[in-house]
């Protein structure tokens, strides 16, 4: 088998750099397919089975090119020319090292990542725990206030008085309730309904508002105030017309699953928004909590902007 000086004597300094050039080549190449493809492709997937294939698809192509490269040189070197397979050992031996070394290096690198984001995540959980308390200043008083408010108003005027109720039950619902992973989704939507009669209390006769729900949700649960960007995106962008304004809430069971329809008029304008960082976020939030488990189609059409949301629930 020919050697390094060998080339260099021979063949002299451009068949030396070509070899170096073509090893570096393939190794790059499988090393690439390797970790960009295979690992997450398909042993991240648990397809064993096609990784073991692509993993030695991998081996069996450096070996083969450089087997072929070998040959060639020890001809031109003038080495005691040996069969082709007699190069495989070592080519496959030098394609496993720089494997092996290569994977090291990024199970390294992944585990390094890993390590920050789990920082990033308890920091940012510390964070928010503190800002949490800061906001939570005693909310007795707050209560306490309500109370003193919903007395101190006549009782002939039940309409406000039935309005800092509600108030009073959503912020309860918000401080107390909402920090449990999941809630019951009758809770949940008896927050939500009472979030729409507030806001229906603001809009005047031009606007047509409807809250539709399941009678009897059992004992489903779901995580809270997930719909709620939803029906405040209807609330934010609902049109502006001297009429046919209107905003449609309908929630359902079928089965373990919800399936929400929240919809929409809107003004035809050239950038009317569609949902913005609020969609968005709830995307995000969705494919954490309901990964596989949730389905939301978005669509716009004569003039009414449409979400349907279905979820997997908690049970």
């Amino acid at each position: 088998m020919y050697t390094s000086s060998a080339i260099l004597e021979s063949a002299g300094w451009g068949h030396w750099l070509l070899e170096v050039f073509i090893r570096n080549v393939l190794l790059a190449l499988v090393i690439y397919a390797h970790l960009e493809y295979l690992l997450p492709e398909y042993l991240a997937k648990r397809q064993y089975l096609f990784y073991a294939v692509g993993l030695a698809a991998c081996f069996g192509f450096y070996v083969l090119i450089k087997n072929t490269h070998d040959v060639f040189l020890t001809v031109y070197t003038g080495a005691v020319t040996q069969p082709f397979w007699k190069y495989s050992f070592y080519n496959f031996s030098i394609a496993l090292f720089y494997m092996a070394f290569s994977l090291a290096l990024h199970l390294s690198k992944e585990w390094y990542l890993q390590r920050k984001r789990m920082r990033q995540l308890e920091l940012e959980k510390l964070t928010t725990e503190l800002e949490y308390l800061k906001a939570q200043i005693n909310p007795h008083f707050l209560f306490n206030s309500l109370n003193t408010i919903f007395f101190q108003i006549d009782k002939t005027n039940e309409q406000a008085r039935d309005t800092v109720s509600k108030f009073a039950d959503m912020l309860r619902y918000q401080l107390y309730e909402c920090k449990a992973d999941y809630v019951s989704v009758e809770r949940e939507v008896t927050y939500l309904r009472n979030y729409v009669d507030l806001q229906r209390l603001r809009k005047d006769d031009r606007y047509d508002i409807s809250f539709r729900s399941e009678r009897d949700w059992g004992d489903v649960r779901i995580a809270p105030l997930v719909l709620m960007p939803l029906i405040e995106n209807a609330f934010k962008h609902v049109s502006h017309r001297p009429d046919d304004n209107r905003i449609e809430i309908t929630l359902g069971r079928e089965g373990n699953r919800l399936k929400a329809t929240i919809a929409n008029t809107f003004d035809e304008r050239p950038s009317s928004p569609e949902g913005g960082i609020g969609l968005s976020n709830l995307a995000r939030r969705l494919e954490l909590q309901y990964p596989g488990r949730h389905g939301m189609e978005i669509s716009r059409d004569k003039g009414v902007f449409r979400v349907v949301l279905t979820l997997e629930c908690q049970s």
